[in-house]
This record gives C-alpha cells, sequence and structure tokens, in this order.
C-alpha cells in the first residue's frame, strides 16, 4: 500500500514521523514522507500526486483540531475520500470523538508500538479487499480501537 506521511502545521518535531515511515517501509509499504511545516493544501495535493491509499497525519503542536479537518475536507472536495486517513501524536482523547466523526479511522498515541501501525494497515488493505468502505469519505462507521 501507497501512504503518506505528513507533518501539518508549524510543528517542527518529527522524529516520530520518521520512525513509523521507515517501520511502514520496513513492513512493505510504499512511504512518501512530505517533510516539515506543511499546509493541508499541500498534503492533500501530495497525496492526489502520489495515488496514496492511506495518509498519516503527525501532530504535536495541538493544532491537530484545524488542521486535521482541513485536511479531511480537502481531500473530499478533491473527490479523494477513498483515502484511509489516520493520525498520531499528541491527540486529547477529548478531540478524538470529532476526528473519528470526520472519518480518521484510527489514532494513535506516545508509545504505540509500530507493529500496531502496520496491523491496522493489513486490517485496512483486508477491508478495502473485501469491498467495505473505510475511506475518509465512504461513510464508514469502521474505526481502528
Amino acid at each position: 500500500m501507497k501512504v503518506i506521511i505528513a507533518k501539518p502545521g508549524l510543528d517542527g518535531h518529527d522524529r516520530g514521523a520518521k520512525v513509523i515511515a521507515r517501520a511502514l517501509r520496513d513492513g512493505g509499504h510504499e512511504v512518501v514522507y512530505t517533510g516539515l511545516r506543511k499546509t493541508p493544501d499541500e498534503i492533500v495535493r501530495a497525496t492526489m500526486d502520489e495515488d496514496a491509499a492511506a495518509l498519516g497525519l503527525s501532530t504535536l503542536s495541538g493544532a491537530h483540531d484545524v488542521l486535521i479537518p482541513a485536511i479531511c475536507e480537502g481531500l473530499v472536495d478533491e473527490d479523494l475520500g477513498e483515502i484511509v486517513v489516520f493520525a498520531g501524536g499528541i491527540i486529547p482523547a477529548s478531540d478524538r470523538s470529532s476526528l473519528h466523526d470526520l472519518g480518521v479511522r484510527a489514532i494513535f498515541g506516545p508509545g504505540t508500538k509500530t507493529l500496531e501501525i502496520l496491523d491496522f494497515l493489513e486490517e485496512v488493505t483486508f477491508r478495502k479487499k473485501s469491498g467495505e468502505p473505510v475511506g475518509i469519505g465512504e461513510n464508514s462507521e469502521w474505526r481502528w480501537e
């Protein structure tokens, strides 16, 4: 599966994103890391240009409640509703429900084992192959817990 790993906003800490990118690559996925300080529009464009199946967003800045919705809306606006979006970083439990309601399928916090993220992507692949809607704009209720 082709996965984009992106760092939206002004957050300058990308060690976690790089660790995840390498783990996904080592796990057999094709990974494109966009680098630091990307706008929602840049992330949507990269996802479209790379023809990715999944988008992982890493956020530590506290701006997840603004940036992630803007990215999700941008994906839907560009008819990329089949993209599976997942997030990681510092996202308080109180903010997770609203992100899940937008279609974010998984949120991984600090200390998550890379194997769990690989398992998530394996489940996404299985569900897509079985025809189940799992993308950001596909009105699926499924989320990784």
